[in-house]
């Protein structure tokens, strides 16, 4: 799908970028093309400092919310495949183990298993759901369907409050289980810790600190889920808790200046909290040898350039060029209907305007991106196998597979509330901090089907519309996103007794942590019905306006 690569002009000055990177081979890609590059993932705090809680990933939906609930607990946490060799753990300095959940039964043939290193580096291990039916298995013990599944809200009965992993937590509490299997029979060694109503073996536990809970700590649904992971990271596996956005921000400006050196970096402003806090972060550590590009593709919101432009004057301080390219990037996109062509036509459209603009700067050695840990998963460019890749980010997956600039990516292991408290420490204002996320690819993916001249003014109007209505309702920072989508839908109506056949636009209002998981927001009836009508009165076009009342999952925050 991707079209049009970017020829290669110096090939000592190149890394590459593809869809099926792993986080894991980061370090060999950046040392066979790139020479010496500093792993982000083995350096987020230097030497001794580092401690880390390796989630072992078997494909669940909830996998990436338990690296975020371990952050939570200011350790810091990551996500790898079931199959990552155990020299690739090493440089984290692993402190304990969890195992998630998933989709599979482990009586299935193929289904995946727990690597050997697991149970012989002596290390606490935490099984979650699947998690805990892999220890029964590889351990001696026995799993089978279970005669009634269970799924949603159940009352946990503690059997022994002693445990450390219960510490602070209520005899009884509500949790939130969502299996189909269940433990017949637990391993040699193990006794049950706590039980519900259809899952004696609800917690399972043995003397070498190695756990099982058949419910869902990690989700909101499961209030004193967090109490429970954090006791097994600070209690059991003996986190100290250094994982702060402080220490973030002084261990980053040593590495970036160690991986820059002596070269020039670009970095690609958008507006958004991300590239801000990138920019931010980077002229922290190299002062003048960062040149910030912001880069109008024609696909940004009304008045959005302007607006970002003189922010980015005012507050950062730095050095700005501003490109005008929304021409190219709509020729770019002419007859493109596909939401994954989309986004890779827009991806490498941006590496060439960087490429074009560093020519002129002069010798440029790297590209600055504020990619995030969820953009990576999502990508489908590390984490797990089991995973399935929900749509490629621009900046992960939509690179070009060949480019002359080196990346750097210092928020790449970071989620969207840790970015803003980095953007905090760097002392950034708030309008930068709380704006609420924009896609790379902009208004592209809030057009279904293909992006036209005449398409992008409708969407601008009628998001301009929301936005103003929920800022007057004062729920713009409740709002994780509010935006329109212009869909290929046409519609009959009837205005001023003449018909019409215009475009149906959608709503869509959304309450997050992390964007990993969002519910659709209850907004006021009236708030919707001034939205709607202002709409339908003040662009011209639409003559229907709907309200998106799906929450992620099963859906995307974007349409596309």
């Amino acid at each position: 799908m991707i079209q049009d690569k970017p020829e290669p002009q110096d090939s000592s000055h190149r890394i590459a970028t593809s869809d099926d990177i792993e986080v894991s081979t980061y370090l060999e890609i950046a040392k066979e093309l790139g020479g010496e590059q500093p792993s982000p993932r083995s350096e987020v705090l230097p030497g001794a400092e580092r401690e880390t809680i390796v989630v072992i990933d078997f494909g669940s939906q909830y996998s990436l919310l338990i690296a975020r609930r371990i952050r939570e607990c200011q350790v810091y946490c990551e996500l790898v495949s079931h199959d990552t060799p155990w020299e690739k753990i090493i440089p984290l300095n692993p402190k304990g183990f969890i195992l998630s959940g998933g989709p599979a039964s482990v009586y299935e043939d193929g289904a995946p298993m727990a690597p050997a290193y697991i149970y012989e580096k002596n290390l606490p291990v935490l099984g979650i759901c699947y998690g805990m039916q892999v220890i029964t298995h590889q351990l001696g013990g026995k799993v089978t369907p279970a005669a009634k599944r269970e799924y949603g809200h159940a009352i946990l009965h503690t059997s022994n409050v002693d445990s450390p992993l219960f510490a602070d937590l209520d005899t009884s509490a509500p949790v939130w289980m969502s299996h189909g299997d269940q433990i017949e029979e637990m391993p040699p060694g193990f006794t049950s810790l706590a039980y519900t109503e259809t899952s004696p073996f609800a917690v399972m536990g043995n003397d070498r600190n190695i756990f099982g809970l058949q419910f869902h700590p990690e989700v909101v649904h499961t209030p004193q889920g967090k109490t429970i992971l954090k006791n097994f990271a600070h209690r059991i596996c003996g986190c100290r808790g250094n994982w702060t956005m402080g220490s973030f921000v002084k261990d980053s400006l040593v590495r970036i200046k160690k991986q820059v050196g002596t070269g020039k970096v670009i970095n690609a402003l958008s507006g958004g909290v991300d590239s801000a806090v990138v920019a931010s972060l980077i002229h922290h550590a190299i002062g003048d040898q960062l040149t910030c590009i912001f880069v109008n593709n024609g696909l940004l919101r009304r008045e959005e350039a302007e607006r970002t432009l003189n922010v980015f004057r005012r507050n950062l301080g730095m050095n700005t060029t501003y490109v005008d390219a929304s021409q190219r990037f709509l020729e770019r996109l002419k007859e493109v209907t596909d939401p994954e062509a989309k986004r890779k036509a827009i991806g490498e459209e941006f590496i060439k305007v960087f490429e074009e603009e560093a020519g002129k700067i002069g010798r440029v050695d790297f590209l600055a991106q504020g990619t995030l840990y969820p953009d990576v998963i999502e990508s489908a460019s590390s984490g797990s196998k089991a995973a399935a890749k929900i749509k490629t980010h621009h900046n992960v997956g939509g690179l070009p597979a060949r480019m002359t600039l080196k990346l750097i990516e210092p928020l790449r292991y970071l989620f969207k509330d840790e970015v803003r408290q980095v953007g905090l420490e760097l002392g950034l204002p708030e309008e930068m901090i709380w704006r609420q996320p924009f896609p790379g690819p902009g208004l592209a993916i809030r057009i279904i089907g293909e992006v036209t001249r005449e398409k992008l003014e409708i969407l601008r109007s009628a998001d301009w519309i929301v936005m103003n209505e929920i800022k007057k309702a004062q729920l713009y920072r409740q709002l994780w996103q509010s935006f329109a989508i212009l869909t290929d839908v046409k519609s009959v109506g009837v205005m001023g007794d003449y018909r019409t056949y215009g475009y149906l636009v959608a709503i869509r209002a959304v309450t997050s942590e992390d964007a990993m998981t969002a519910d659709w927001s209850r907004l006021p009836y009236d708030l919707l019905a001034r939205i709607s009508n202002r709409i339908v009165n003040e662009v011209a076009g639409v003559n229907r306006v709907v309200y998106d009342i799906t929450s992620k999952p099963p859906s995307t925050i974007e349409w596309e």
